[in-house]
């Protein structure tokens, strides 16, 4: 079984026939939204050429005997809250049976957060930290409308997952809604939609997509879905790995487009299986001078080998997937602990530049010792207090400074050696 057979097998395990996807998916929308209701409200994205993926959208519902009784104008980038609660109150008044979000990631978690607000009522920030929704939900005894979430990006897979990353644009922060209430029931991702892609918009993708296999994996030590992890890693990685490059030279390479919706999608599975930790955790502080999947990709070798002396066993997997690729000839069951850190992470830096990306923060425009104190700030904070407690050595709020401080400090100057050792004791060396 080949990465590709293998990638759609995993898949149809996390998601069975509950999932519409590949290539010619807009040509079935009609039924696939006539399920969730008659009556429907389409948000949608307005990035280059979305108008005529919008037409095939109006034209199918029309012909499934679905009415559209308003469209609505999607999130800007990082859904700003803004753009939340203008699209609840876009919502409210449209009395739909069910939501059409057609989109990125970010329109599809500001539909999501939207979405919230106008069953369950109150403030976005009742909601940030996990499983909120679903208290208030049970309390009152109400549930959220049906969401018919399309996906036109390879990368966050907000269309499978139980997340809505919502922006406060005052402070630059962003914030996270966990629930498994906001999973969309009708999830649908075209591949074809993501052909016109900016190539910045496909490298991000793909290394957020990564990312959620990494740090999950990472995560997953000693816990019952570390197997799991581990498949969805070695099948999903190779596919980025082996195609990115392709695809940003040739953007219609169709079978490596497929491969990196595949994989982001894999991506998607692992953070429903487990959580990310300390890449996205920092991530969420540099949303106006980095986009997401850039930061965490810039992040994760620093974090990696300061969790190295925890993961071993993950660092071996992701090696080996990288040496298989041919992107490294080193012998990855050779090394051990910190030596065995610095190689996956030296590794992962290299392929970062092969695809253009930054791989220390003192290169990337606008950065600021400002950003790396709102980092440390907001990881002390109760929403985000997951992150900490999924690290492969979980970190109370207390140790931030002392511990997520040089790990910042050595991506800031890009020098892994100034990573500190820290073992599962959190004494460091």
């Amino acid at each position: 079984m080949d990465s590709f057979d293998k990638a759609r097998e995993l898949l149809y395990r996390f998601k069975g026939d509950a999932y519409l996807c590949g290539s010619g998916a807009l040509d079935k929308i009609g039924p696939w939204v006539r399920q969730a209701g008659s009556r429907v409200a389409l948000v949608r994205g307005t990035f280059a050429g979305s108008d005529a993926y919008v037409r095939r959208i109006r034209l199918a519902l029309a012909d499934a005997g679905v009415k559209r009784v308003v469209e609505v104008r999607g999130a800007r980038p990082n859904a700003p809250c803004e753009d939340v609660l203008r699209i609840r109150d876009e919502l409210a008044r449209a009395e739909a049976d069910a939501v059409v979000g057609f989109g990125g990631g970010s329109t599809i978690d500001a539909v999501k957060a939207a979405l919230v607000l106008g069953a369950a009522g109150g403030r976005l920030d009742d909601y940030f930290g996990t499983n909120l929704v679903s208290q208030v939900l049970h309390r009152s005894g109400r549930s959220l409308p049906r969401y018919v979430a399309i996906q036109t990006v390879a990368g966050s897979a907000a269309h499978l997952t139980k997340y809505s990353n919502v922006t406060d644009l005052s402070t630059g922060q962003k914030k996270l809604i966990v629930d498994d209430a906001i999973v969309p029931p009708c999830p649908a991702f075209d591949y074809e939609t993501t052909f016109s892609e900016p190539k910045a918009l496909t490298a991000d993708g793909a290394f957020d997509g990564m990312s959620h296999m990494l740090e999950v994996l990472y995560g997953a030590v000693g816990k019952p879905h570390y197997t799991l992890a581990a498949e969805i890693a070695q099948a999903g990685l190779p596919l980025i790995l082996e195609h990115l490059s392709g695809v940003l030279n040739t953007p219609s390479d169709c079978r490596g487009r497929e491969a990196l919706a595949l994989a982001t999608d894999l991506g998607g599975y692992s953070i429903m299986i487990g959580g990310t930790n300390a890449a996205h955790l920092t991530s969420f502080s540099l949303v106006d001078v980095l986009p997401h999947g850039r930061a965490c990709a810039l992040m994760n070798p620093y974090y990696t080998v300061f969790f190295a002396q925890a993961i071993e066993g993950p660092l071996r997997h992701v090696g080996q997937v990288w040496r298989q690729t041919g992107l490294t000839t080193t012998d990855f069951q050779a090394l051990a602990g910190r030596e065995l850190g610095i190689a996956v992470a030296e590794a992962m830096l290299a392929f970062a530049r092969e695809v253009g990306l930054p791989t220390r923060l003192a290169d990337v425009e606008g950065f600021t010792p400002a950003h790396r104190d709102r980092a440390l700030a907001a990881a002390k904070t109760p929403e985000l207090r997951m992150k900490l407690q999924n690290m492969p050595i979980p970190l109370t709020a207390e140790m931030v400074d002392d511990y997520m401080g040089p790990v910042l400090y050595a991506a800031t100057q890009g020098d892994l050696a100034l990573v500190p050792t820290v073992t599962m004791d959190c004494r460091t060396s």
